[in-house]
């Protein structure tokens, strides 16, 4: 009788909710549907391009084209059947590593012809041109020998060439003959050309080291020498080899490259130099073309970072004078929101002068000639101009801080206060624009990306990839089983608002105490807490038992420069502040075992948990700190600096901002320190000079290293087994 009644539970009783695995979230098909990458418009509009990965593997990317007049997508470029078995250069790596494309094969990155009817691209790095109008089987015609290098690769702005850089020198192909010529001839050792160094591709959101000029007669590019920076010798230590790597690496308060920029002709020639000024210890910011072909603009930053000079410069006459500065108190943010406009003698500029990021008209000669955006909330990027229906668009969070829209303003500035919002749907909204339409990939907490085509006022074309949560979907098996996350706001000491996302345990029940998976990022430049899909670790942490919870701290952007600037001078005290504002707030909820709260971050993030074990040792019961900055003197220039100034000029900021003065707070066996073994960003040094001083204090902590390992660990087997590692060593710590 009681198997009986046990057969008639089972049978009748609803399915149980699938819950998701870490081995699951890294393994293909990708969770998140089919999301494309790289998407970009035509320049005649005709078709769509994007990147995907293949269902078997996500990370080999072939290139695919969405045809808007028939509405269906189809794959133009198989990537896997151009692949060669050469290994990439150590500089290419490095590039991929700093873009946090290291994962990714196959296509990485392409490039539209100005005609829409060729692609380039590489593969590996070999150079390839597809022609969408040569009979089949023969679109693709490789423009580089096998085995030879060439990166950052461009079509020149009217079609007639093509660009790239190979052993540190520019190189440009003249497509109506097939003559390659090469540009600069002095790049070797410790000189570059064409390329950006070190602390722009990771610090200055600037990938590239050369610019076409719009009628293709020259291109702009940086000349650097390393010669002035400080070798490091550091061990890469793999499964079945160590290397020792000499690596120039300009650590805060050492010196940078030199830089030069010059202009060269695209048939070749003789090279102009343009003066980058008196100052000698600058950063070369940005550089771009005004529309007249003749004349370049460069941005010029201080190497203290609070001052910000855009220059204009005439190679052939060498005259130059300078449209306007910047300054700041603490430090200026890097762009890319400069546009010269065609039909008047002026240009669209984004500055934070007014505590806030927003958009302004100038005119040539320096002087303010109107306001585009105003209030308080930031513009996240300037889209596109039209400058023929007198139209600005751009992204912002001036809806809510954890979203992000897509708006619409009147160029001659009639709009400053009523920008429309022309996306739709509450969440977050990435967008590309072409001519007369513009692609938006779309989100929120319950929605899987969403990629659509769109008219200039928002209404839609057609649907690029529905990716509907649906039955089919990957993430389908896992629907209700997910976690609805919560989202509120705590105070900060100085009455700032502190965004905060709160997921409970499956099944909660309130009467009962939970512990604690408390997680953030919490340094510049990274926003954790918004609106958008994502953040699956949580969801499996919350599935397995616990409260997850996670704020953003003051010094977090897209919050105006009071709220970032709170960071100036002293790392890690407003950050710490804030995340125990919000510890606190979960020690008084009634369904919270405050004995029981656990702290994890990566990168910055590993740095706030070092923080917060060694300053607040009785609050938190456990933490995992995943390739932590533990001294600040030995991070690079630009993004130290930013902040902390030099070491000469604020050594009390260093040492109090440096987890080794705090290290007395740690307990034993609260701490588990991973780090990845070959990691160039975040040197393995951070972590061998605490081990070795938690050693000296006798401190216990548990240690996991990854040989060959990067600062991103960023290889499917190795997400799986740290994240592994992760969930299991909280469980073992908070769980009784």
């Amino acid at each position: 009788m009681r198997a009986f009644l046990l057969a008639t539970v089972l049978v009748s009783a609803p399915a149980m909710a699938e819950k998701l695995t870490i081995e699951r979230l890294y393994s293909d098909p990708d969770l998140n549907g089919p999301s494309p990458r790289s998407l970009k418009i035509a320049p005649d509009g005709s078709r769509v391009t994007f990147l995907r990965g293949r269902a078997d593997d996500q990370n080999q990317l072939d290139l695919w084209q969405f045809d808007v007049t028939r509405g269906e997508a189809t794959r133009l470029v198989d990537s896997a059947a151009l692949a060669d078995t050469k290994e990439l250069s150590d500089a290419e790596k490095a590039r991929r590593e700093r873009a946090r494309i290291a994962q990714l094969k196959g296509i990485v990155s392409y490039r539209w012809s100005p005609d829409s009817r060729k692609l380039l691209f590489t593969v590996g790095e070999r150079l390839w041109l597809y022609d969408l109008d040569a009979a089949a089987g023969k679109q693709a015609r490789a423009l580089t020998p096998e085995g030879f290098e060439a990166n950052d690769a461009k079509v020149s702005p009217r079609g007639g060439y093509v660009s790239f850089v190979s052993r540190q020198n520019l190189y440009a192909i003249d497509l109506a003959n097939g003559r390659t010529r090469q540009l600069t001839f002095d790049g070797k050792d410790t000189v570059h050309n064409g390329e950006a160094e070190f602390v722009a591709q990771e610090e200055m959101d600037r990938p590239t080291g050369y610019w076409w000029a719009p009628d293709d007669s020259a291109i702009a590019f940086e000349r650097y020498d390393e010669a002035p920076v400080d070798v490091v010798k550091r061990t890469e230590v793999y499964a079945d080899r160590a290397e020792t790597i000499e690596q120039r690496y300009p650590a805060a308060g050492r010196p940078n490259v030199a830089v030069q920029l010059g202009v060269v002709p695209a048939s070749g020639g003789r090279v102009r130099w343009v003066d980058l000024g008196k100052e000698q210890d600058v950063y070369l910011a940005r550089v771009d073309w005004l529309p007249d072909a003749k004349r370049l603009a460069f941005q010029r930053q201080s190497r203290d970072q609070r001052r910000l000079d855009l220059v204009v410069a005439d190679p052939a006459s060498r005259q130059q004078r300078n449209l306007l500065t910047e300054t700041s108190a603490t430090w200026i943010n890097l762009h890319d929101d400069l546009r010269f406009l065609k039909n008047e003698d002026a240009f669209v500029w984004a500055s934070e002068r007014d505590g806030y990021k927003h958009l302004y008209v100038f005119g040539l000669d320096g002087a303010l000639r109107r306001t585009l955006t105003k209030g308080t909330w930031d513009v996240d990027k300037l889209l596109a101009l039209d400058e023929k229906n007198g139209r600005v668009y751009f992204a912002a969070n001036r809806d809510d801080p954890l979203q992000q829209q897509v708006y619409r303003a009147a160029l001659d500035g009639s709009e400053v206060e009523q920008a429309s919002r022309i996306s739709e749907g509450d969440g977050w909204h990435d967008a590309v624009f072409g001519d007369g339409a513009w692609i938006d990939t779309y989100s929120d907490a319950d929605t899987p990306p969403q990629v659509s085509l769109r008219r200039p006022d928002g209404s839609r074309i057609a649907w690029i990839e529905r990716n509907e949560l649906k039955e089919g979907h990957p993430y389908w098996p896992y629907r209700d089983s997910r976690v609805e996350p919560e989202f509120g706001v705590l105070k900060s000491e100085d009455g700032q608002d502190l965004h905060y996302r709160l997921m409970k345990p499956s099944g909660f029940d309130e009467s009962k105490r939970y512990p604690v998976f408390m997680t953030y990022y919490g340094g510049p430049g990274r926003q954790y807490v918004n609106k958008a899909w994502g953040a699956h670790f949580e969801q499996i942490m919350a599935q397995r038992g616990y409260v997850v919870f996670a704020l953003d701290n003051r010094g977090t952007p897209r919050r105006g420069r009071a709220f970032s600037d709170a960071i100036f001078r002293r790392l890690g005290k407003a950050e710490v502040a804030d995340q125990m504002t919000g510890a606190a707030w979960l020690a008084r909820q009634s369904w919270v075992d405050a004995k029981r709260i656990g702290i994890f971050g990566w990168s910055y993030g590993g740095y706030q948990t070092l923080m917060l074990l060694a300053s607040h040792p009785s609050t938190f019961a456990a933490g995992v700190a995943v390739a932590p900055v533990t001294d600040w003197a030995l991070y690079d220039t630009h993004y130290t600096e930013r902040y902390l100034d030099t070491p000469r000029n604020n050594a009390e900021g260093y040492e109090h901002s440096g987890v080794l003065h705090w290290l007395d707070g740690i307990r034993s066996g609260a701490l588990l320190l991973v780090h990845g073994m070959a990691d160039d960003n975040v040197l393995f040094t951070n972590s061998t000079k605490l081990m070795s001083a938690l050693q000296q204090r006798g401190t216990q902590f548990e240690l996991m290293t990854y040989p060959g390992g990067k600062h991103g660990l960023s290889t499917p087997s190795l997400r799986r087994h740290v994240y592994t590692l992760i969930a299991d060593w909280f469980d073992a710590k908070l769980k009784p």
